[in-house]
């Protein structure tokens, strides 16, 4: 059976004000071209579809055209939601879709309840864990506490039970949306951090012949069979080095995999640029850079006049400026944000405690309450967001 395993659309989404519909419908015009010009028999959506809770409405139609247009191509489709989607938005339909071929998994409760679609060599079943929120999800789920991997393995626990009863010889595709221990991340994803930690181990998944991922936006493999597509465009500069790809995987008669990575169109490059303005300006080097959506990293010691007037003259679709003044790193003129660059929330935090006190950090009772009040912020603003 050969799967297209694609996550992390985000419709509706922009790059630093810059409106991507356009992209993000070419892409789409790409995906339905290559199920039909692959010979695809599964289209798998790891999550993400839109890029919050409340769609605008020309990201719902490009959304709409896609299934139309999938269905129309004779192809299936599993689809989960993910922590941007609205789970129950996505899935209003989901049961007068399935009749067109469009699988939606977007309920928790219905993790272990699989789709079930045949070929020359038995069924293959293709089980959908929707984005679990821990807090949300734990009592239905039986999980013994509220954190990433214990929902998940509890998911995974209905899964393999329902596997189980099946006839011997099943094949097995989850497709979940979670931060899996080994992927990269980058800049452009929503942090799902509960109790401090982020990412659950890949051995959570075993058992299924294939994981489709989503979640992470960097294409990667974080074993033989889990592996994350990554989205097709990309949402932040983090990304300028990432191959934005889709995985086309033929699943074999007895579970095994061939995986090959299928290229997505890049409506522009992307470029990092450092260094004096007057250096940007005239570096013949940076040529290739010119017609990029470009994040310029300006080091001159004292701010420019007009800076992004400036480079636009040179690099018309410069999108991001930043200032990182050459001074040592004792200087007490050394930015703020500088000091702060790769720092937690929590580590932020804990810093501020230690400073007022003098030195002193949180101890362990106090760093709980930290990592609890941070949780509680982050959930309840998805809730939020979910109930608009």
């Amino acid at each position: 059976m050969r799967l297209l395993h694609t996550s992390d659309w985000h419709l509706g989404r922009s790059f630093h004000r810059v409106g991507l519909l356009d992209a993000q419908a070419a892409y789409l015009d790409h995906l339905v071209a290559t199920v039909r010009e692959r010979d695809v028999d599964v289209v798998l959506v790891a999550g993400d579809v839109y890029d919050r809770a409340v769609p605008p409405l020309a990201a719902v139609e490009l959304f709409d055209r896609a299934l139309h247009r999938l269905a129309d191509s004779g192809v299936q489709t599993v689809m989960i939601s993910g922590n941007h989607d609205s789970a129950r938005r996505l899935g209003v339909g989901a049961g007068l879709m399935e009749r067109a071929g469009i699988h939606l998994r977007t309920d928790p409760a219905g993790c272990a309840t699989p789709v079930v679609l045949t070929d020359a060599h038995g069924d293959v079943a293709f089980y959908g864990l929707p984005y679990l929120e821990p807090a949300l999800v734990r009592d239905g789920l039986g999980a013994a506490k509220a954190g990433h991997e214990a929902v998940l393995a509890a998911a995974m626990r209905q899964v393999r039970a329902d596997l189980a009863g099946r006839d011997a010889g099943t094949r097995s595709v989850v497709l979940a949306h979670a931060f899996v221990a080994g992927g990269e991340p980058s800049d452009s994803e929503r942090d799902i951090t509960v109790g401090g930690v982020a990412a659950v181990p890949s051995g959570v998944f075993d058992g299924a012949d294939y994981v489709a991922l989503g979640h992470l936006h960097g294409c990667q493999a974080v074993t033989e069979r889990v592996r994350y597509s990554g989205s097709p465009l990309a949402y932040s500069f983090s990304e300028v080095d990432h191959r934005k790809t889709m995985w086309l995987i033929d699943l074999g008669p007895g579970g095994e995999i061939d995986a090959e990575r299928l290229d997505c169109p890049v409506p522009r490059r992307l470029a990092r640029i450092r260094g004096r303005l007057d250096e940007l300006l005239e570096d013949p080097a940076l040529v290739r850079h010119e017609e990029s959506w470009v994040e310029a990293t300006l080091t001159d010691p004292v701010r420019p006049p007009e800076p992004m007037a400036q480079l636009a003259g040179r690099f018309p679709h410069v999108l991001s400026l930043l200032f990182e003044p050459e001074r040592a790193p004792e200087d007490p003129l050394a930015s703020y944000a500088q000091r702060l660059k790769g720092r937690s929330d929590q580590q932020i935090a804990e810093d501020f405690v230690a400073h007022v006190r003098g030195g002193a950090g949180p101890d362990a009772r106090e760093r709980t309450v930290l990592v609890g009040a941070f949780d509680d912020v982050r959930v309840d603003d998805g809730v939020k967001e979910v109930a608009r």
